[in-house]
């Protein structure tokens, strides 16, 4: 598996939103764009039972595992056991400012401390044999300059590690909430860009505000690769022409998103009959008929109807009836 070709797009790790359901319905929308598991941390996996975090189906491959955590040991361990899963890559997350991770003293803050990072990334590289990979911010706080953000780049590449995965924001620790980290700090693509010309040798990829095939395409001539985040999740149609336009592969076979949502439902029968509440499922949905005539009553059917009890495919048809 030629992964640095996966890579061309990718779709980012959201927590509460990339989980193993909605990474199966957007495998549906293309073959080559890369998945990622929610971020997970080290401590949740070793002690909350890897089951939970670890499951997948081998219809979303190529999808890696995004870890989070500052203990190397930990982090090593969790590299191991994320590739005795099956995951064909592993991501050490130094970009979410959330408190959770504050609190952690992980994510984010490790832009702070590039020698435990780097100490971090070495020992996950020893511990499997599959890419070990970073995705971070240009910088956090204060700590926002070029000269940071290359310094810091420059000492995890030293590792060995040739995968960066940059949102071209800075992280705020303090002040804003994870959404406003999201949009409010500025776009700085120049950082990404001039990035790839400073270290032509490493696989970079781009993330942060596009929401377009066709900016997808622009940002390609610059860098290795583009990661979408949530316009991936609120507008998944947008993907339909990926395999098409960004791998030079064949148009999908999926022709509609009426087709795509019939695509899914096998699967969320399977599901269901394994005991998942259909909700869990539909939740990942609401996007899929964004300005279509009928999108509102289709979203509300879904939303009001199938977290009833016994709810299944049937609420799934109805709010499919009321499409135009």
């Amino acid at each position: 598996m030629d992964l640095n070709f996966n890579r061309r797009l990718s779709i980012a790790p959201m927590l509460d939103y990339t989980d193993r359901h909605e990474r199966f319905f957007l495998r549906l929308l293309s073959k080559h764009i890369l998945l990622y598991t929610e971020m997970v941390t080290t401590h949740a996996l070793i002690h909350a039972g890897a089951e939970r975090f670890l499951r997948h189906d081998p219809f979303e491959h190529p999808v890696a595992l995004q870890l989070a955590g500052n203990n190397p040991k930990m982090l090593a361990e969790c590299s191991r056991m994320g590739e005795d899963a099956g995951f064909v890559e592993i991501n050490l997350n130094c970009g979410c400012p959330s408190d959770r991770v504050q609190s952690g003293a992980f994510g984010a803050c490790l832009m702070k401390d590039k020698n435990l990072v780097a100490e971090c990334i070495s020992s996950m590289r020893e511990a499997v044999s599959i890419p070990v990979s970073i995705k971070t911010r240009i910088g956090v706080d204060q700590q926002d300059t070029w000269e940071f953000f290359h310094d810091f780049v420059k000492t995890i590449a030293e590792t060995g590690c040739d995968v960066f995965i940059i949102h071209a924001r800075k992280a705020w620790l303090k002040g804003l909430s994870p959404k406003e980290n999201r949009t409010k700090p500025p776009l700085m693509y120049d950082f990404v860009y001039r990035l790839k010309d400073e270290f032509p040798h490493l696989n970079i990829s781009l993330n942060g505000g596009v929401q377009s095939l066709n900016a997808v395409e622009e940002c390609l001539k610059k860098v290795d690769g583009v990661m979408v985040g949530r316009e991936a999740y609120e507008n998944p149609w947008f993907l339909a022409e990926a395999d098409e336009r960004i791998f030079n592969g064949k148009a999908s076979a999926i022709a509609s998103r009426r087709a795509l949502l019939e695509a899914f439902l096998p699967y969320m029968e399977k599901q269901l009959k394994e005991g998942c509440p259909l909700t869990i499922m539909t939740r990942h949905l609401f996007g899929l008929f964004n300005g279509i005539p009928g999108a509102r009553r289709y979203r509300q059917i879904l939303s009001e109807e199938a977290s009833a009890k016994g709810a299944g495919i049937e609420t799934v048809l109805r709010a499919m009836d009321a499409v135009s």
